[in-house]
């Protein structure tokens, strides 16, 4: 199912042109969800950022005032090529670090050659990761909840840390490319948004 990620200041007029676009929609809510069902079958379904649950009135300006960022959160993006992590209050962003690391790419030497470049190449990327862990580890420290993006592996490889056990990873998944300052803020944003699942009859 296609999901949508929508900034809370433009969700109001969201559920507005969704209701205009398809003849009439009626929301309610359940499962901790906003559900929108449209006179011709289309319907949504949104949820709150850093998986809240909802329970207030069907409503879309309801729903959004109950989208309100945690004290304390962060976000954590980590690929071969660098990292970005930024600790934040509210939407305040407090603290963040950005680096960039050099990961051999991929060589067509075969053989010996080969080997010895898979190895160099994985003990660039561990070195990188441990980089990457170091800096999380003081930034986000004891914040709750954490959303993250890049490399799968790479990030698991870094939440792996002893150091980063406590926190809470949330909803979404930020497919991003190599960090950069650009792409940690996109990623801020994006975490702060509406997920809203999508399906048009």
């Amino acid at each position: 199912m296609p999901h949508v990620l929508v900034p809370v200041a433009r969700w109001e007029r969201w559920v507005a042109n969704f209701t205009t676009g398809h003849g009439g929609a009626t929301l309610s809510v359940a499962d901790g969800a906003l559900r929108g069902e449209a006179a011709d079958g289309s319907h949504f379904t949104a949820r709150l950022p850093f998986g809240a649950s909802y329970a207030g009135e069907p409503e879309a300006a309801a729903f959004a005032t109950a989208a309100v960022a945690p004290g304390e959160w962060g976000v954590l993006l980590v690929r071969k090529g660098g990292f970005a992590v930024a600790r934040l209050r509210g939407t305040d962003l407090v603290e963040h670090k950005v680096g960039q690391r050099h990961v051999q790419g991929r060589t067509k030497a075969g053989g010996q050659s080969q080997q010895r470049f898979a190895r160099r190449r994985d003990n660039q990327a561990r070195q990188a990761y441990e980089a990457a862990a170091d800096h999380a580890a003081r930034i986000l420290g004891a914040v709750p909840v954490v959303s993250t993006g890049g490399d799968h592996a790479a990030v698991d490889a870094v939440l792996a840390d002893p150091r980063l056990t406590g926190l809470t990873v949330v909803e979404p998944w930020l497919a991003v490319p190599d960090p950069r300052r650009a792409v940690l803020d996109a990623a801020i944003a994006d975490t702060q948004a509406l997920r809203v699942d999508v399906v048009n009859a």
